[in-house]
């Protein structure tokens, strides 16, 4: 038999949400899918990352195999592998009134806090 998994419990907690945000590119990415959903994916793109000194490959890495898998697995978000296509997963909107306040508000938060 397969593992068996832990469903999510029924409400994002804000402790839930602050971990999943504790990630500028999650932030970005989560923040772009306010404006634009479905978004296509590139790992590159998506996340407008600039990198030095071969950490491009390894941010590469990390967005799909630790970033966009916690999302999935928050359903926060829905990933396409076949089409390149993120979308809002069905618990964004738990999530979505603190991104909201997070982009509404982005020049009065501190540098790199959103971009």
């Amino acid at each position: 038999m397969g593992e068996e998994t832990t469903p999510p419990p029924d409400n994002l907690s804000l402790d839930g949400a602050l971990d999943v945000l504790a990630d500028k590119y999650r932030r970005r990415l989560l923040i772009a899918l306010l404006e634009h959903n479905p978004q296509g994916y590139d790992a590159q793109r998506a996340v407008d990352i600039s990198t030095e000194n071969g950490e491009e490959k390894d941010r590469k890495i990390a967005i799909d195999h630790a970033h966009l898998p916690k999302l999935e697995a928050a359903d926060l978000i829905e990933r396409n592998r076949n089409e390149n296509v993120i979308r809002k997963g069905p618990r964004f909107e738990e999530i979505e009134p603190l991104l909201e306040l997070m982009h509404d508000h982005a020049d009065e938060l501190p540098d790199g806090w959103i971009d």
